[in-house]
This record gives C-alpha cells, sequence and structure tokens, in this order.
C-alpha cells in the first residue's frame, strides 16, 4: 500500500476532519507545555527542583518537597503512555505525507526516543543524578520540536485543497 502523499489525495471533509484533530492535539500538548513551564521556570534548576525539592533554599518562593516513588512511578507511567499514544497518532498522519524519505522516518522514531530519555531521564534525576536534568531538557526540546514539525507539515499539507474539491 502507497502511504506516500496520501494526506493530498484525502476528500475535503477527511481534511478537515483530521486537519481539527491535529489542531486540538497541539492545543492540548502546548497546554502541557505550559504547566512545564509553571513547574520549572523552563530551567535546569526549576527541572531539578520539581523532583528533589528545595527544602535547602529557606528564600525560596515555594517550598517543593522530593517527590515520592510512586508519585514518580505515576507521573512516569501516565506521560510515557500518553505521549506515546499522542506521537502514535500524529505518526500516523506523518506517514501519509509527502516527504523525504530520511526526514520522514526520523519524525517517526525520533519522539519515542525522546519519550524514553525524557522520562528514564526524570527518574534517574530523582535518583539523585542531577546531570540528568540536562538530557531531559535536551530530548524534551527535540521531542517538542519533532512535534512542531510533524503537525506544521500536516497541517500544510491537509489544508492543500485541488480546485475541484
Amino acid at each position: 500500500m502507497q502511504l506516500d502523499g496520501l494526506l493530498f489525495t484525502l476528500p475535503k471533509q477527511a481534511k478537515i476532519f483530521c486537519a481539527a484533530f491535529i489542531i486540538v492535539l497541539s492545543v492540548g500538548y502546548y497546554t502541557g507545555l505550559t504547566f512545564v513551564s509553571q513547574t520549572t521556570q523552563n530551567s535546569a534548576n526549576g527541572i531539578e527542583e520539581n523532583y528533589l525539592g528545595n527544602e535547602e533554599d529557606l528564600e525560596a518562593d515555594t517550598m517543593k518537597f522530593k517527590k515520592g516513588e510512586r508519585e514518580m512511578i505515576t507521573i512516569i507511567h501516565t506521560h510515557i503512555l500518553s505521549l506515546s499514544f499522542i506521537f502514535f497518532l500524529q505518526g500516523i498522519f506523518v506517514l501519509m505525507t509527502s516527504l523525504p524519505k530520511k526526514l520522514k522516518g526520523f519524525l517517526l522514531v525520533e519522539p519515542f526516543v525522546s519519550i524514553l530519555v525524557t522520562f528514564g531521564g526524570i527518574y534517574v534525576l530523582w535518583l539523585g543524578f542531577t546531570w540528568a536534568k540536562y538530557f531531559v531538557i535536551i530530548s524534551g526540546i527535540i521531542m517538542t520540536l519533532c512535534f512542531t514539525i510533524s503537525s506544521i507539515v500536516i497541517l500544510k499539507q491537509l489544508l492543500t485543497f485541488k480546485s475541484n474539491e
């Protein structure tokens, strides 16, 4: 079955339906990033404090405590499952785009690598290896770039209509 470029051939109604899904999925993804920003201040130290606490900092605006093991397992479990599902669904659309083979392959596989590195890194950070916060930052940025690029490409190709549609 030929999937490359299939988005261009979908009927108008199917294109609008798929575009609506990608837009709503993006709103959810970026809302999650807003939460990350609020809890970590988008900084390496903020990530560390979010999971390891800041009880030693007597001048901290907000007191944070080290997360418990049960909470960490819950956070990691739910995020790995939900983000895997998000990137799987998005990947179905990426498969149907018209993109160079290597770029398409990267956009299909890399988010899953980033999921493991990001949340594995968060667990390693929680164990006390504070250098892991840099892996969390880098993999999180790459994951978000893949999501953004994929969404833009999908929407651009979905919203390309022939004059007879």
